[in-house]
């Protein structure tokens, strides 16, 4: 989460400040006070997903596409092909070819970098870093590339990248190496202001609807959404294919279909999706874009209702050449989406609420889905049950059906249908009896069935998000990580446990200022406001910074935001990367043998990545000089 979202989303609740105390009291008791992957039946493909790496790969690729990217029986080259050789990767009980094979030693075996305040990024020795995309490069054939003070028209605005890069995923191409090429879906949270506007176009060089024209809200539209881009590995570089017939805009100006029970409140269209914020992929190699925001803030004459949800993708054109927003999956302040899958393809969706407080969710589509045709899963997220997550004391959690009809769901309570539980679901979600948490941003499934959820922070606690077991801070300046396992390791589980990963924050500050609760209990390199997060195939846990509370997460105390890398075996943490001054780290994704990363810096403030140039959101290109994987 960008923090110049901050205050927009404070006003896009469609709530009361306090949605707790907005119940009905016998509501009010129920709300949280109280506190892998297509198993076919092909023997050895059974093997390589049992070892956890293969199941991990395919939670970064997507079964059909990784199936074609690592030449897997398609002779034709397209991943939508059905019959019996369509999503088979080819395997010797181990990864794939281009995989990773689990009997090398991918321990975190790096040289930490110190903490920096400098306008630069900073990574281990060994290591090298290109700028790959940068807000205002050309996307989509025919564009133009930004030229610094020269502005564009929206039209051409929306065939460049847009700006404040965030959650992006990489997935293969049929015939062609997924560790040399790819797709790169990128998601665009807000508008680089410097690069879309002149100086003096607004007060504090902050968009102001009152005051834009409309070809001034178009320009901001097209600065969000998401981008789609091919990428290349010539010359141990990496490159954007700019002739690539995959690139392709999405922004806030084109059209979205909306699938799902709210379809008969929303709309069947709806123009443009904002606030892109973190994302995810499906089983089936789509991209799912979240809409940290539930209403549009750059033109406020749009409805509300259009805003808030899950937008599902083909980087590939193929199966949906338009987005399509899944309610059945709920409105809110979405950041990201993970998923867990059993041998029987049945598939579970888990979510934050980045709202101050917010829950988390899983969705549960009503059927598996289908391993060999990516077409036949197009409606898998518009029939399921979405439930949200109650933390119960000592470690406990059960999952609750968000039905209309169930207890805090009726007429009674506000509900005339379940299209009104989906668009007033965080309202939804407490009334139910759902736990009001810390901020949870992005969630992670790990390649053990492992889940983690950051809880960046939250401050404004007052009778909003109680204190208790999952959320045991007053003053939760430097936020915390949980982690939890799923009953029988199902996706289908209604029950959980649970444990806190991690407690953040600096003991020297915390002793300097008397207050040992905001020490933390990071088990080496130590931080504040974990947001961003992903488990990689090798199960090492990445950990992205957000600060932003002023006096007390500050670079001084802190550096400046930068990415970790945590063993979830031991809980040691190494820093891997700082941040120039400024800027949010998000955005994890790498190829299959973990040696490219792909990783965002979002608003930088000075004049990165280019020195006496107007500083831009980038996408980053981390390797080692050897070829090695990253972090082993």
């Amino acid at each position: 989460m960008s923090r110049s979202t901050d205050a927009a989303k404070a006003r896009s609740l469609p709530l009361a400040s306090d949605p707790v105390s907005s119940l009905p009291a016998h509501a009010a008791r129920r709300a949280g006070r109280a506190l892998d992957e297509v198993l076919a039946s092909n023997p050895a493909r059974r093997v390589w997903l049992k070892t956890g790496l293969g199941a991990a790969a395919l939670s970064v690729f997507g079964v059909p596409a990784l199936a074609a990217g690592l030449g897997a029986g398609n002779p034709d080259g397209n991943p939508d092909s059905k019959g019996p050789s369509a999503g088979q990767p080819a395997t010797d009980g181990k990864a794939g070819a281009g995989g990773l094979d689990p009997a090398k030693d991918y321990a975190i075996r790096f040289q930490p970098v110190p903490r920096s305040t400098a306008d630069q990024v900073v990574v281990p020795p060994g290591y090298e870093v290109q700028v790959l995309f940068s807000t205002g490069d050309a996307v989509e054939a025919g564009s133009t590339s930004w030229t610094e003070g020269v502005f564009a028209s929206w039209e051409e605005a929306g065939k460049r990248a847009g700006g404040d890069h965030d959650g992006m995923h990489y997935f293969a191409l049929p015939g062609v190496d997924p560790c040399k090429g790819g797709l790169l879906a990128i998601n665009h949270e807000q508008v680089d202001m410097r690069v879309f506007f002149a100086k003096d176009s607004f007060a504090n060089a902050t968009f102001d609807e009152k005051q834009a024209t409309p070809d001034q809200k178009r320009v901001a539209l097209s600065a969000v959404g998401v981008s789609v881009i091919e990428v290349e590995l010539v010359d141990k570089a990496w490159r954007v294919k700019r002739d690539s017939p995959y690139n392709r805009r999405y922004t806030g100006n084109s059209a979205y279909a909306v699938g799902g029970p709210a379809r008969e409140r929303v709309g069947a269209t709806v123009t443009g999706t904002l606030n892109n914020c973190s994302s995810g992929a499906t089983p089936w190699g789509t991209y799912l874009t979240c809409e940290e925001v539930t209403f549009n803030y750059f033109d406020s004459s749009q409805a509300r209702q259009g805003y808030g949800w899950v937008v599902e993708l083909d980087p590939q054109g193929k199966i949906l050449r338009q987005g399509v927003k899944r309610t059945a999956m709920g409105r809110f302040n979405h950041e990201n989406v993970a998923w867990l899958a059993d041998d029987a393809r049945r598939v579970a969706f888990y979510m934050g609420d980045d709202s101050t407080p917010g829950c988390i969710y899983k969705f549960v589509p009503d059927r598996p889905f289908d391993a060999m045709d990516r077409a036949a899963n197009l409606g898998l997220l518009d029939e399921g049950t979405l439930y949200v997550a109650r933390f119960n004391a000592a470690g406990q959690g059960k999952w609750i059906p968000l039905r209309h009809g169930a207890a805090g769901l009726t007429a009674a309570d506000g509900y005339a249908s379940q299209a009104d539980v989906l668009v007033e679901c965080q309202r939804a979600a407490v009334s139910a009896g759902g736990t009001v948490m810390d901020r949870p941003e992005w969630i992670t499934v790990g390649p053990r069935k492992d889940i983690y959820v950051t809880l960046t922070n939250y401050t404004g606690r007052g009778g909003k998000a109680p204190v208790n077991d999952a959320n045991p801070r007053a003053e939760n300046h430097h936020g915390h990580i949980i982690r939890w396992n799923e009953t029988g390791d199902s996706p289908l589980a209604t029950t959980f446990t649970w444990d806190i990963f991690l407690l953040a924050g600096d003991p020297q500050q915390a002793a300097a200022q008397g207050k040992p609760n905001l020490a933390g209990n990071i088990n080496g390199d130590d931080f504040s406001s974990p947001d961003g997060l992903r488990q990689d195939a090798a199960g090492r846990l990445w950990v992205q910074t957000d600060m932003n509370l002023g006096a007390v997460a500050t670079p001084q105390v802190f550096g400046n935001n930068g990415m970790y890398c945590i063993d979830p075996a031991t809980g040691e943490s190494k820093r891997f990367l700082v941040g120039p001054v400024g800027c949010e780290l998000t955005g994890i994704a790498y190829t299959p043998d973990l040696t490219t990363f792909f990783v965002n810096i979002q608003h930088p403030t000075q004049a990165w990545p280019e020195a006496g140039r107007t500083p831009r959101s980038s996408t980053l290109v981390i390797r080692r000089t050897d070829g090695a994987p990253v972090g082993a």
